[in-house]
């Protein structure tokens, strides 16, 4: 199996726990396997809803799931933690997002790989940038450092250092 790239954010509560908790949860699945993981990273929220900055990371994983599967068990991670459906950019305790499936092209109801909004956020190109750098976008033919380097607002991401 290919990389699969998950990125994860949080902006209530132990954000830095947080995140932590869901890679270990991921880690925890059966048929998945937490390749590398970047630093934390500190981040002004995206959107129309500001409540608090958000700390973010990037992780790989290998898996024998596929994708869907794989996603259901990432919102059922995403509930035990506490996450509760709300609106669109609203605060949220935890969100996993899958970045990048191996180089699979994605587009169905609700599954939407490689990440749709991913070349726009800083957010996550520069955690991912950390881990895989010469990962190349299967559709863009980009690889992730210079899509970093060319997205919006990289000086709203600093590394994480605290909680």
């Amino acid at each position: 199996m290919d990389s699969v790239f998950i990125s994860i954010g949080s902006n209530r509560g132990n954000r830095a726990a947080m995140c932590h908790e869901a890679i270990t949860r991921m880690g925890s699945l059966k048929d998945v396997t937490v390749i590398s993981k970047s630093a934390l990273y500190e981040t002004e929220p995206v959107g129309l809803i500001a409540e608090g900055p958000f700390i973010n990371c990037v992780v790989e994983l290998s898996t024998t799931l596929a994708a869907r599967e794989l996603l259901g068990r990432l919102k059922e991670i995403e509930v035990e933690l506490g996450r509760v459906k709300a609106r669109r950019w609203a605060p949220r305790i935890i969100d996993l997002d899958i970045l990048f499936y191996g180089t699979e092209i994605i587009d169905e109801d609700g599954l939407c790989i490689p990440h749709r909004e991913l070349v726009n956020r800083a957010f996550v190109l520069i955690p991912m940038a950390e881990i895989a750098g010469g990962f190349c976008h299967p559709l863009l033919g980009t690889i992730i450092t210079e899509l970093a380097a060319q997205v919006e607002d990289q000086g709203g991401v600093k590394r994480y250092e605290g909680e």
